[in-house]
C-alpha cells in the first residue's frame, strides 16, 4: 500500500484509529475497509488495549461508501455491506471494549452508522450526521436499521432514515445519540479525558457491562436479572474488585490491572 489510509497508534492502553483518506472526506474503498478490519482485530486481540478511540483526518469524520470506486468497478451493494460494513459493525459493538468517536465534521451514511455503534461519542460543535441512503434510492445498512430505532424510537428512525436531512451536534445531543459537544480546539482533550478514565477503569467490568446492556435489547426482565447475577458473579470473582474495594477503605484511587 503505497499511503496509510488508516493510521494506528497506541499509547497508554489506548489505541487510536484514525480514517485517512481527507481528500475524499475519509470515504471508505477496499484499500480502507481492508486496513480498517485488519486495526480492529488488533485491537480485538491485544489485551493490552483497553480503549478504542476512533478519528479522522481532515474536515469530515467519514462520507460512507467511496461512490466512485462502485461506479469505476461495479459489485453487488449486498456484497460490499456483507464483506466490509457488517464485520465493522459486528467487532466495534461486540468487542469488550469501550469505543470513543472523535466526531469533528460531517458523517454521513455508512460514516454516520460507524459513529452510532460507537459506546461513546465526543462531538464538535461543526460536527452533523446524516443517513443519506435514502438520498440516492438506498436503504439503511452498517447496523443503522437496528440502532437508529432503540435509541429514538420508530417516528424519528424513519424521519432521519427517509428525509435524508442532517442532525447538528445539538441535535444529536438532544436526541442522546452523542454524549458531549464541545468546541472544535477542545475536542481531541475532551476525547482523551473520556479515553484516559476508560483506560483507568476495571476492562473485565466494562467489558461486560458492554455486553450487558447488548443483551438488553432483545430480553426480558427476568433474563436480565438472571444475567445480572452471572455477570456480578464473574466481576466479584476478578482481582480487580478486590482492588476496588480495597481502594476505597483505603480512600485512593484503584489500580486497575484488568485480572
Amino acid at each position: 500500500m503505497d499511503k496509510q489510509v488508516i493510521l494506528f497508534e497506541q499509547k497508554q492502553g489506548i489505541a487510536y484509529i484514525t480514517l485517512n483518506r481527507p481528500e475524499s472526506y475519509n470515504a471508505f474503498n477496499t484499500q480502507m475497509g481492508m486496513a480498517f478490519l485488519e486495526m480492529l482485530q488488533r485491537c480485538q486481540e491485544q489485551d493490552d488495549i483497553r480503549v478504542v478511540v476512533l478519528k479522522a483526518a481532515g474536515k469530515a469524520f467519514c462520507s460512507g461508501q467511496d461512490l466512485n470506486e462502485v461506479l469505476e468497478h461495479p459489485r453487488p451493494l449486498g456484497e460490499i455491506v456483507h464483506e466490509r460494513y457488517n464485520p465493522m459493525i459486528r467487532l466495534i459493538t461486540g468487542m469488550e471494549k469501550p469505543f470513543v468517536c472523535q466526531l469533528q465534521g460531517v458523517a454521513a451514511g455508512a460514516g454516520a452508522s460507524l459513529a452510532l455503534a460507537c459506546d461513546y461519542v465526543v462531538g464538535s460543535e461543526k460536527a452533523r450526521l446524516l443517513w443519506a441512503f435514502v438520498n440516492i434510492g438506498l436503504v439503511l445498512d452498517s447496523g443503522s436499521s437496528y440502532l437508529l430505532p432503540r435509541l429514538l424510537g420508530h417516528r424519528k428512525a424513519f424521519e432521519l432514515a427517509t428525509l435524508g436531512m442532517p442532525v447538528s451536534a445539538r441535535e444529536a445531543l438532544e436526541l442522546g445519540l452523542i454524549n458531549q459537544v464541545v468546541q472544535p480546539e477542545q475536542l481531541e482533550d475532551a476525547v482523551t479525558a473520556i479515553a484516559q478514565r476508560y483506560a483507568a477503569a476495571p476492562p473485565k467490568a466494562i467489558g461486560l457491562i458492554k455486553r450487558m446492556l447488548a443483551r438488553s435489547f432483545h430480553s426480558s426482565l427476568d433474563e436480565m436479572l438472571e444475567l445480572e447475577k452471572t455477570f456480578q458473579q464473574m466481576a466479584g470473582s476478578t482481582a480487580d474488585y478486590q482492588e476496588g474495594v480495597k481502594a476505597f477503605l483505603e480512600k485512593r484511587k484503584p489500580a486497575f490491572t484488568g485480572k
